[in-house]
């Protein structure tokens, strides 16, 4: 069977100077595209060798099921159609009780600035504070955020498309149900971007690429029907890396407000920009491997990757069905808590969604909670380490723990497999050459790589990643969550593959002026756990609190 995956991938039709259409069984024995040499030839990347006796064998079986692909190939598949398979995390066992958190800390007792310009990097409770005691209307911070991005656009490169109409709309209705005492909760009137891989009825929907820069799909995501419902203003899309991958897309590259020389890193390349920049409350990102993590990190933001299943992708591109995942960009940890609260839940439609027990957490004391980490990571990576000292005075007990050792990196076969699959058609009709992005590292090559990845090798992993979640959560047991460095590639790794929960925030500066980040990791289906631990830390401490300053850009651009 690893064979026949095999000669699929460099025999298919096409290969043989067909146009793409499906062949019938009898063409294809008409011109054998591929002799017994050929074959032992092919089998040299599967690692295996076989006898001649063998390979005689072999040959009419490959031959058939290579018109068995063709018909396959016969009948298109939209993006957003998943394979009949369903992914879950293991729920872990932290040793803090749901009883002992909080409940969320009631909105302060904010009071309208002068300039409504100090409430670009206001957070979430202060905004809804002002909307819900009626002292800023949800239309004066709508054309305040929309000004915003207009000015740093041109610098950052972070928007795709406004979505002013619909938000000037929202906004009129959202303030006629508090003139009418009617008050959503706390995104009721908060301005809001989403990735461009999420549908929104009426606009295009360009996944960043070029092939689809003039998509429309006729409905809107999940996630935004969600924040539709809580009363949250979507004012723009947000750029993204083409077909999520990086900060290049085919408007050019996003950047970092941080340092324009510098790009944003990706794929949720706009959502971060524009929150770091004060120019959105809070965007929605999407992370397979690192795409929330990783801009997050550039771009100084307090973001939240929920544990798989817990957001819905319905109407947001597939890239890898059973790794892909939706969260907030924030400025902080304790408004991840509230966009998660608004976002979460089955809807019927992404298969792998699951409905769990969440409740925002309010301010706690993590005394006695026990931390896991790998001194081995803080070694690599010595600037961290005052995070560790920080939890210590929070009373936080540290535990030395190792994740397991897996093959994490060629496990990514799982990851690769499925994005080939997802845009098989793209690399199939030559279409990937249009992607901006061609080199050896980019979506086209990497497609066309995975050609040669082998059925039973993509299980195998698959079978690997079992016994990873076994492992890992045996590892995270009897702590309360784990602590790394953001740019550990060990933890974000087998983290995204067993499906964890993850947080991500400023913890300082590099020589090179950019951000750098710890990630907080829980156990499934946690995030209020968590999120009350990077809650505790973040109110002692002032790193989320920090703003780059783009002003000097802003008036060379004349605007």
């Amino acid at each position: 069977m690893m064979v026949l995956g095999l000669v699929m991938a460099l025999f298919s039709p096409q290969a043989d100077g067909q146009d793409g259409a499906a062949a019938s069984t009898d063409e294809v024995a008409k011109k054998p595209p591929f002799d017994e040499q050929t074959l032992l030839e092919a089998l040299k990347v599967s690692g295996l060798t076989f006898t001649d006796a063998e390979l005689a064998q072999l040959l009419p079986a490959a031959l058939d099921r290579i018109g068995d692909y063709a018909a396959l190939r016969s009948r298109s598949i939209e993006n957003a159609v998943a394979p009949a398979s369903q992914f879950r995390p293991l729920e872990g066992s932290p040793t803090v009780t749901a009883e002992q958190l909080p409940a969320a800390d009631p909105l302060p007792d904010a009071i309208r600035p002068d300039d409504l310009q100090e409430l670009l990097w206001a957070q979430i409770p202060q905004l809804a504070s002002l909307i819900k005691t009626k002292q800023v209307s949800c239309l004066e911070l709508t054309e305040l955020f929309l000004a915003r991005l207009k000015e740093v656009d041109p610098i950052l490169h972070c928007v795709i498309s406004y979505t002013e109409q619909r938000a000037r709309d929202q906004a009129l209705l959202l303030d006629a149900e508090i003139a009418a005492g009617k008050w959503r909760g706390p995104l009721h009137g908060i301005p809001y971007g989403v990735k461009d891989l999420c549908a929104v009825k009426g606009t295009v929907t360009s996944w960043g690429a070029m092939p689809y820069k003039d998509q429309v799909i006729d409905t809107d995501a999940t996630v935004v029907q969600k924040l539709d419902a809580a009363g949250a203003i979507l004012v723009a899309k947000t750029t993204l890396g083409a077909l999520a991958m990086g900060d290049v897309w085919y408007g050019g590259k996003t950047l970092s407000p941080w340092n324009i020389e510098r790009g944003s890193s990706g794929s949720s390349a706009g959502s971060a920009a524009a929150v770091g920049a004060g120019a959105l409350p809070f965007a929605i990102g999407s992370e397979t491997l690192g795409s929330i993590v990783s801009p997050s990190t550039r771009c100084g933001n307090s973001s939240l990757r929920p544990t798989f299943g817990r957001v819905s992708r319905h109407g947001a591109m597939a890239l890898s069905w059973s790794m892909d995942k939706l969260g907030p960009i924030c400025r902080s940890l304790q408004d991840t808590a509230l966009v998660l609260d608004a976002i979460r839940g089955s809807d019927g439609l992404d298969l792998d969604c699951v409905d769990r027990p969440f409740e925002a957490p309010g301010s706690t004391s993590i005394e006695g909670w026990k931390i896991g980490y790998s001194p081995a990571a803080f070694e690599r990576s010595s600037e961290h380490s005052s995070v560790l000292e920080e939890m210590k005075k929070l009373g936080a007990e540290l535990i030395e723990i190792d994740l397991p050792d897996y093959p994490v990196w060629p496990m990514m076969v799982i990851l690769f497999a499925e994005s080939a699959c997802a845009f098989d058609e793209l690399t199939r009709t030559d279409i990937d050459d249009e992607l901006v992005e061609q080199g050896p590292q980019a979506w086209p090559n990497s497609f066309r790589a995975a050609r040669l990845i082998p059925a039973v090798e993509y299980i195998r992993a698959q079978r690997l990643r079992t016994l990873l979640m076994r492992d890992t959560a045996r590892s995270l047991s009897g702590v309360d969550a784990y602590i790394a460095p953001a740019g550990n590639f060990r933890s974000l790794g087998i983290t995204n593959l067993t499906g964890h929960p993850s947080l991500v925030a400023p913890c300082g500066f590099g020589d090179n002026r950019m951000p750098r980040a710890i990630t907080f990791i829980g156990h499934p289906y946690d995030e209020a756990r968590l999120i009350a631990i990077g809650d505790a830390w973040q109110r002692v401490t002032d790193y989320h609190q920090k703003r780059p300053s783009l002003e000097a850009y802003i008036q060379k651009e004349g605007r």
